[in-house]
């Protein structure tokens, strides 16, 4: 399902980003862009309404939620998982990571969530994903969102006491530690050291997911085929409380990329390189691969 129209220039950006080394960079267009001064305001305007108007707010996340349930209908059915039984060490609140290739991708990691621990996960985003227009951005306000502002005094001061209080609590918190979605992408890339900084930070284990993506052969709309969803869950990863936070940052992080690498060659049955190659935008249709 696309989400955010046409594709083209995204494929494009990916190409290019591919070409030069950029494996976290932006390629989608058209998003919001947020000054320091409206970013702070934007989120301070969130969690106001949160606090303030409980009621309203309820009503409009069971919206939300139905909102979500209906997007996601089509694409729930045909997410399968593998691996589930690693997740029976995980006794409390945790920090789980997937690759991040679509608007709706968090379907993989709330299924396994609420299969193994019938919870329904938080989900961290850029705090510019506020002011996308339409259904998304009724989703990313309305649902149990965790906005994230770059900037030490945003994070130390509010990121991480409340992540903090949700695992203490026991509650499960979706990060994408390549940062950036790539549209269909399907191989892993680089996982960034903050997401893993915040887990030891609070003394979170990590749950990994790679999500496996399959081509149906059979049409979504005028550029993609519907594609098929194989949630792999990895081997939970804890944090090491005779190390430091940043020596913890830079293992967990290395461990949770290996784990990715060696599930996409298990799976893909190919060695993992960069080069581009169109073949790993999955379902993108044949006209759409000349262009």
């Amino acid at each position: 399902m696309i989400i955010g129209g046409d594709k083209t220039a995204v494929v494009k950006n990916i190409r290019k980003n591919i070409k030069a080394g950029n494996l976290n960079a932006k390629v989608e267009v058209g998003d919001p862009v947020f000054s320091d001064e409206e970013a702070e305001r934007a989120i301070k305007n969130l969690k106001d309404f949160r606090n303030n108007h409980k009621i309203k707010y309820w009503f409009r996340s069971r919206g939300a939620v139905i909102t979500q349930q209906t997007f996601g209908i089509a694409m729930s059915p045909s997410i399968k998982i593998e691996g589930i039984e690693k997740l029976d060490r995980i006794k409390n609140g945790a920090i789980v990571t997937s690759n991040h290739f679509n608007h709706l991708d968090s379907m993989c990691a709330r299924k396994v969530i609420k299969k193994q621990f019938r919870k329904t996960p938080y989900i961290v985003i850029q705090d510019t994903n506020i002011a996308i227009p339409g259904p998304i951005g009724y989703l990313m306000n309305n649902l149990k969102t965790l906005p994230l502002r770059k900037g030490p005094n945003y994070i130390i001061k509010e990121f991480v006491p409340e992540l903090k209080r949700l695992v203490d609590c026991g509650e499960f918190v979706l990060i994408y530690p390549e940062e950036e979605m790539w549209y269909n992408y399907r191989k892993p890339r680089p996982c960034k050291r903050g997401t893993y900084m915040f887990a030891a930070m609070v003394k979170a284990p990590v749950i990994p997911i790679f999500v496996e993506l399959i081509d149906t052969g059979k049409d979504d709309n005028g550029q993609f085929n519907k594609l098929k969803f194989v949630a792999h869950v990895l081997n939970p990863i804890f944090p090491n409380t005779k190390k430091s936070v940043r020596e913890n940052s830079i293992e967990m992080a290395r461990t949770d990329y290996e784990q990715r690498v060696a599930a996409y060659e298990k799976i893909y049955g190919k060695k993992l390189d960069y080069k581009f190659s169109i073949d790993d935008i999955v379902g993108l249709k044949t006209k759409e691969r000349n262009q």
